[in-house]
């Protein structure tokens, strides 16, 4: 019964290493896809997608929810990897907003997936108004929601309003599920700017405004961290790569500094 029970035992740790595996093959396999943008590929240096994913704990069964996904940078990697055995859902901007700003920028992104139906016909499409609408998923259904480097843009809304947000997004992961978090990052020695203007942030704002809403932090990372980022740019963190909003003016100087420097951190939603 002993040997049995080993070699049960045995089968079932290898069995796990080979899901693993499996995995990690795909995500890899993801980040290669030859959908993704080439402009965005230049980008993985800085990025670091295979090391951040990773670190989030992601899984190719998984239903992932990525917040404002933007122009799609990571929507590129997310869509292929969860296409065949799990399930991505962008949480974006509202077609049916009153805002034409916001239902140009939906509209925007829809082109970009209705383009390319061999990559994305299998995404779902959610809701994410900061502030005023979220249909993103059900309660407790979604194993892991995403958002990089977006935080900044929704501090102007006020504490409440945030609260709110955070407690949205408590609500459709299940318990257990994880919360994954870069931002672009403030020295804890500099002044947080109450609205977040320079696009940085400290770290222990961050974390508070997801523990307020009863996540527990789980792990940080310094995979993107850059410690040639002094975060006191003219116009912020736009003066750096990818943006370069000062155009020629200490280009040279930008680009030598690279991408800003972000906390990675990942969250958990406790379970029952």
């Amino acid at each position: 019964m002993k040997r049995f029970v080993l070699a049960a035992l045995a089968t079932t740790m290898l069995m796990g290493a080979n899901s693993a595996a499996l995995a990690d093959d795909a995500l890899k396999a993801a980040i290669a896809a030859p959908t993704r943008t080439p402009d965005n590929v230049k980008r993985d240096v800085y990025r670091h997608p295979y090391e951040t994913l990773t670190f989030f704990g992601i899984k190719p069964n998984m239903t992932v929810v990525e917040l404002a996904p933007g122009a799609g940078w990571y929507t590129e990697i997310l869509a292929p990897y969860l296409r065949d055995h799990g399930k991505l859902i962008t949480g974006g901007s509202d077609l049916a907003s009153p805002n034409e700003n916001e239902r140009k920028g939906a509209e925007r992104f829809m082109a970009r997936l209705n383009a390319k139906p061999e990559a994305y016909n299998k995404v779902a499409v959610g809701v994410f108004s900061p502030g005023r609408k979220y249909e993103l998923a059900p309660p407790n259904s979604v194993d892991m929601v995403l958002t990089f480097r977006n935080i900044h843009n929704w501090i102007p809304l006020g504490p409440e309003k945030m609260k709110d947000l955070f407690s949205n997004l408590y609500t459709v992961l299940k318990p257990g599920g994880v919360l994954g978090v870069e931002e672009h990052r403030l020295p804890a020695s500099k002044t947080q700017d109450a609205t977040a203007s320079t696009g940085y942030m400290h770290e222990a704002y961050v974390i508070k405004l997801a523990e307020d809403a009863g996540f527990k932090l789980a792990g940080k990372s310094e995979v993107n961290a850059n410690p040639k980022d002094t975060a006191d740019h003219k116009n912020g963190v736009w003066a750096l790569p990818p943006t370069l909003t000062n155009k020629d003016e200490d280009r040279a100087r930008y680009q030598a500094i690279g991408e800003s420097d972000r906390m990675t951190l990942r969250f958990v939603k406790p379970a029952k």
